[in-house]
């Protein structure tokens, strides 16, 4: 049986509740979600049945998945609960169910299977280089030129 790590989109569309395939989650993502359903104690049915498992991402897992996410250049978009999910994934070897696309993106550079939920996901993987168009000038961690002051852009190269 494959695991399944879900982000909070998987729980908006109502996969864990309609499926009887074990899933996990983040401590982050179970804070993002735990009021869905909460008047029928949904989330914690999930938990007590053994078919939701809450799991902490180990520290290499959440610094694989930074590294990966700052050398593709998705992680300005990415916020802490997205990438406890991606870590979670690296770390149990485990499909990922997401519709976010710099999500998707960054799991595919980690090669995890990603599931999407009400997309048809991502068709490349893509690096995103940021440039001031003014000055025409390439960097990576930056939201503004410190040349000119020009907001950087971003194009995406495929790989």
């Amino acid at each position: 049986m494959a695991f399944r790590v879900l982000d909070s989109s998987a729980f908006y569309a109502g996969i864990p509740f309609s499926s009887n395939e074990p899933s996990y989650i983040t401590p982050l993502v179970y804070n993002e979600i735990d009021h869905i359903k909460k008047d029928h104690d949904a989330i914690q049915i999930l938990i007590e049945t053994k078919r939701l498992t809450i799991n902490e991402p180990e520290d290499q897992f959440v610094n694989a998945a930074n590294n990966a996410a700052k050398k593709s250049g998705d992680f300005s978009n990415l916020s802490d609960e997205d990438m406890s999910t991606i870590a979670l994934s690296l770390q149990l070897k485990a499909e990922l169910v997401t519709d976010d696309f710099a999500v998707s993106n960054v799991a595919k550079n980690l090669n995890i299977k990603v599931i999407p939920v009400m997309t048809t996901g991502i068709k490349h993987v893509i690096t995103w280089k940021y440039y001031c168009p003014g000055c025409k000038v390439n960097f990576s961690n930056v939201t503004e030129c410190p040349r000119c002051g020009n907001k950087l852009k971003k194009k995406a190269i495929k790989k």
